[in-house]
């Protein structure tokens, strides 16, 4: 049942994503790929939502997913209610297993060489994660890579600064660059409310239609 899929997906973003929210990013990204659920543009508007509300990127992701796909299945509000619960319970319930474990276990085994490795471990694959949810962030919002590469890919001699230039206007798209670097740089100028450079930053969208 698609009820089921919904569980085990999340479960296993759940289970994958160490470090935080940020880390469910690329596992969110291979399911939209994957499964047709939500687009690319949908993971990057809760991106946006999720660091301007309360709760993390994953918890309001699951819910939002499972919401679609009940109610898409089924053209029921109640069974997109459903859906956004199992697929949210989904991605908690390897943390709570996790704790639940490492509570009877840590005691008697905190002092142990081999668990100080195993969390030496998990920083570096949070790192990593961490670094591969920046680099979609960027690929969703600032960069795009699939366009520039198909620029380069019928490069020649004759038409090789012509290439090169559209690639770069393809890599980037310097709007977008040039509200973050706005915003930011008033972020750390004035120092002000975040909230404040949120509802800048989104009357700016608005207005140029980024």
């Amino acid at each position: 049942m698609i009820f089921i899929k919904l569980y085990l997906h999340f479960f296993r973003i759940g289970l994958c994503a160490f470090g935080g929210g940020l880390a469910t990013i690329p596992f969110l990204e291979e399911l939209s790929e994957t499964t047709n659920w939500f687009t690319k543009s949908d993971l990057t508007n809760m991106i946006a939502i999720s660091e301007s509300t309360p709760g993390a990127i994953g918890i309001n992701m699951s819910t939002y997913v499972g919401y679609l796909v009940g109610y898409g299945q089924f053209d029921s509000y109640f069974l997109g209610f459903i859906g956004g619960l199992i697929a949210t319970l989904g991605l908690i319930s390897p943390s709570i297993i996790v704790i639940l474990i490492i509570c009877q276990f840590l005691s008697k085994f905190k002092e142990s060489k081999a668990v100080k490795w195993v969390f030496y471990g998990l920083r570096a694959a949070s790192i990593g994660l961490i670094s591969c949810a920046a680099y979609s962030i960027l690929t969703l919002s600032i960069c795009n890579p699939d366009k520039a590469l198909n620029e380069l890919n019928g490069i020649t001699k004759t038409n090789f600064f012509s290439c090169i230039s559209n690639a770069l206007i393809e890599f980037i798209d310097f709007k977008c660059l040039a509200l973050a670097l706005f915003i930011g740089i008033i972020l750390f100028k004035y120092k002000k409310h975040p909230i404040l450079y949120i509802v800048i930053a989104a009357i700016i969208g608005v207005i140029f239609k980024f």
